[in-house]
């Protein structure tokens, strides 16, 4: 991972892969202004495995003009009161997964939310960032490599 002062430095569009849910990249946004993160979902739907409430989603994953979908599931960790971009209140799922940006992995937490007016399919919000130690320069993007997983068919 390239590096500045022991920071690893990212710019404001990096790719990133969820590989617990079965995504192997995809371009997120980087909004150091945005607290939560967020996944463009569909279909969300709650159900219970092993005593544990569990969310079923459809992930978009492509862009606006490719677009890609792939069916997901993980253990629902809350349910929040989040502001949106355009100011209004919405109650979305939370999930708890691993994230890999450049050669590093970490769990972080993410909201499902419709992101399809959003140019970005997944937005990547400061809590996910904190204890990462990330530095972002605005005026890059995609300084890390994408990631390169081998993932279950």
């Amino acid at each position: 991972m390239k590096t500045f002062d022991h920071l690893s430095v990212i710019g404001l569009r990096e790719w990133v892969a969820l590989p617990e849910l079965g995504i192997s990249q995809m371009i997120a946004k980087i909004d150091s202004g945005a607290k939560t993160s967020a996944l463009h979902a569909s279909n969300i739907r709650t159900f219970e495995r092993d005593d544990q409430t569990w969310v079923r989603f459809d992930a978009h994953i492509g862009s606006r003009t490719r677009q890609y979908t792939r069916s997901c599931e993980a253990r629902l960790v809350d349910l929040k009161r989040i502001k949106s971009s355009n100011g209004q209140m919405q109650e979305r799922h939370v999930i708890r997964t691993a994230m890999v940006l450049g050669d590093r992995r970490w769990d972080v937490e993410i909201t499902l939310t419709c992101r399809k007016a959003m140019r970005y399919r997944m937005l990547i919000g400061c809590t996910a960032m904190q204890d990462a130690q990330l530095v972002i320069n605005p005026g890059l993007r995609f300084v890390q490599e994408k990631p390169l997983l081998e993932m279950p068919r």
